[in-house]
């Protein structure tokens, strides 16, 4: 098992693009990148911890590869945003793509580079790369929350605007 993770807004809408694909066998909803030890959702949600909201994926190398979750992580974001994602704004809620190997490092900065190159944004894209620090789980009413709360999620997901853009901009 490996371990990939990934900042994209909120976590809740980071989870439904990797949970389903074979040799994903968990997506956590979580904060990485701060300075406070064992945050809570209400503490990262002020922005003062340094956090941001990601979720970390352990899956299978030998049969999805990180270059596949690049692929699908993309165009889950505007990687033109620097403060926040669709309707959530605040530095929690800021794109990174968080390496855990060299290998991971080197296949994430040729993915931006292609994002670049495609010139499919006007902007700049400002999806950081940046090396994998301490992980914290969420607090469990936030692991799988698509599906303990469809209908929360879906109208939030609705009024956030991300699929709008997504559809704009990826498809």
């Amino acid at each position: 098992m490996e371990k990939a993770t990934f900042a994209g807004g909120c976590f809740w809408c980071m989870v439904t693009p990797f949970d389903q694909w074979e040799g994903i066998h968990q997506v956590i909803s979580g904060y990485t990148g701060g300075h406070v030890e064992n945050p809570s959702y209400e503490e990262v949600k002020t922005g003062s911890t340094g956090h941001y909201e990601a979720v970390e994926i352990q899956y299978d190398p030998t049969i999805i590869p990180y270059r596949k979750l690049l692929e699908l992580y993309w165009p889950q974001i505007d990687p033109t945003d620097d403060g926040g994602q669709f309707h959530d704004r605040g530095d929690q809620y800021r794109t990174a793509i968080f390496f855990h190997t060299e290998k991971q490092k080197q296949e994430a900065i040729q993915s931006k580079i292609n994002i670049e190159n495609s010139k499919k944004f006007q902007k700049p894209i400002v999806t950081e790369i940046l090396p994998a620090g301490r992980f914290y789980p969420a607090e469990a009413n936030h692991q799988n929350y698509h599906k303990k709360n469809p209908r929360e999620y879906n109208e939030d997901r609705k009024k956030s605007g991300r699929d709008e853009f997504i559809k704009e901009y990826w498809r």
